[in-house]
């Protein structure tokens, strides 16, 4: 498992022998307007109601317990700059059907590339085939699920030209060299995404969903005295073409020449065990990694998770209280519903030092005997979904940031990360600090960068002695890897005071 803020994303478009199927209607690259029911999406489709009932009978004849069809067209458009011009541009068309089978806890799965019923039939006999019995199914009524809105969209990206998206990367290349003399080079892209869901299940179940998701980024690379320095600052969102504003150019600018400025003020620290102060937004990376994909259930069913075994019981402070959450507005882990056609809803996962939930999909909610909690997630209609965090913060705490620092002898300050991971039999995980402080005394003195910090998750839980009550969210581009698939995640966090991590530093 790991996550990472992603700066660059290389995009794969559809391989296979032959063609590929695109109907007509997607061909002319018209927007269907989004409707209150499921209709605009059948006929996005190209399916009917009668087919897609067709086709569950088919993958539940062998006598399946349950079945889902996860239709998805997705299309992405990537804008890039490189030496002052904009001189790259890439759009790719994701389109298929993905169907599922479940029987006891094995899943049958097989997909295709077009939404003709032919191939979705033959692709549902293949998944059928992990029951081994007849079975007499009758029809079943569709009940149609309207989800709930969580990102708004003012001006979809369908309708607007790489024309329209230039100048604005124009500017902000042109604001981070203004800003320093010191730039040498600066990369940029931008990408905007537009997915349409429709969902269908063996329980009659039909629902959809419009996700937008766009993000910005730029690697500055500054040289003082042939020291070269480079950083990324990016930001992504759930909307439409309203996300790029002329705040947005400015505020990436900006940071972009702050940060960078400040790798040449810092070194590595001295390295060994000592107290740590994560700063607040980005250092939700502790609580993705650390805790997190442990809290995913599919770990603790199979008992691999060391929390498998600690449902309600106490592994924090009482200042402790942890979420996963899909209804952020326009959050980039926002979801409607998730790819197994739940509602996105606020899941507690750790409520005032207790642990009170784990992060369920469809088959893990079956096996613990509770509702899904909407994680049920797969990167696309090729792949089976998982249990996956959305947004995955923790609460306000009783202290300010000052009185934590202050109440740090010898430490170190860190808020600016760039990955991580954990191995999520015993917890153990590693994240990489781009930059911080060191603390001593109680005050921030020497800049730090380019170091290690090692600990075990549920251990780590247990030594947080201090939460502040600054709670910020890190709007950059976190991509979150698990079973060779990734999705798009958000995180956040108020200041946290750890009582004891490994910094690998320079040698003590």
């Amino acid at each position: 498992m790991y996550i990472k803020r992603r700066e660059f994303i290389k995009l794969s478009g559809i391989t296979m022998a032959g063609s590929v199927f695109i109907p007509p209607l997607l061909q002319s690259c018209g927007r269907v307007p989004l409707s209150n029911d499921a209709s605009g999406y059948l006929e996005h489709f190209e399916v009917t109601a009668e087919q897609l009932q067709k086709v569950i009978l088919t993958a539940m004849s062998k006598g399946a317990d349950y079945a889902d069809l996860f239709f998805e067209h997705t299309k992405s458009n990537t804008a890039s700059l490189q030496d002052n011009k904009v001189n790259s541009a890439l759009s790719n068309i994701r389109y298929g059907v993905g169907i599922r089978v479940l029987k006891g806890e094995q899943t049958g799965f097989a997909y295709a590339e077009n939404t003709s019923l032919e191939a979705m039939l033959q692709a549902a006999k293949t998944a059928a085939n992990i029951a081994d019995s007849n079975a007499s199914i009758t029809e079943f009524p569709v009940k149609e699920f309207q989800p709930p809105s969580f990102y708004s969209i003012v001006s979809p990206w369908e309708e607007i030209s790489i024309k329209d998206k230039v100048p604005f990367i124009s500017s902000l290349n042109e604001k981070i060299f203004a800003g320093d003399k010191r730039v040498t080079k600066v990369n940029i892209s931008l990408n905007d995404t537009t997915t349409y869901i429709l969902f269908y299940n063996s329980d009659g179940l039909l629902t959809w969903d419009y996700r937008p998701l766009t993000y910005l980024t730029a690697r500055t690379i500054m040289e003082e005295n042939g020291r070269i320095e480079n950083l990324s600052i990016s930001r992504s969102y759930r909307k439409g073409f309203e996300f790029l504003t002329d705040d947005l150019v400015d505020g990436i600018a900006k940071e972009s020449i702050e940060q960078t400025s400040l790798l040449f003020k810092a070194g590595r620290p001295k390295g060994g065990e000592m107290e740590i102060v994560m700063g607040p937004g980005r250092s939700g990376i502790l609580l993705h990694e650390a805790m997190g994909h442990s809290f995913e259930a599919d770990f603790n069913r199979k008992k691999t998770s060391i929390f498998s075994d600690k449902m309600g019981k106490k592994i924090g402070e009482e200042f402790v209280t942890i979420y996963d959450d899909g209804t952020l507005p326009n959050d980039r882990g926002a979801l409607n519903i998730d790819d197994e056609g739940n509602p996105g809803e606020k899941t507690v996962l750790v409520s005032k030092g207790v642990l009170t939930s784990y992060i369920h999909d469809r088959i893990s909610a079956k096996y613990y005997n509770v509702k899904p909690t909407g994680n049920g997630r797969r990167q696309d209609f090729r792949n089976v979904p998982i249990p996956r965090m959305r947004s995955t913060y923790m609460e306000n705490g009783p202290h300010s940031k000052d009185e934590i620092i202050a109440s740090v002898k010898k430490g170190i300050y860190v808020d600016n990360f760039s990955n991580g991971q954990v191995n999520i039999g015993p917890g153990d995980f590693t994240f990489f600090v781009k930059f911080g402080y060191l603390i001593e005394n109680g005050k921030l003195t020497d800049a730090i960068k380019d170091v290690n910090i090692i600990g075990n998750g549920p251990q780590a839980l247990a030594d947080i002695t201090m939460v502040g009550n600054d709670l910020q969210f890190s709007d950059s581009t976190w991509n979150c890897g698990k079973d060779g698939q990734s999705v798009p995640v958000t995180l956040g966090m108020p200041t946290v005071k750890i009582k004891k991590l490994t910094v690998g530093g320079l040698s003590a």
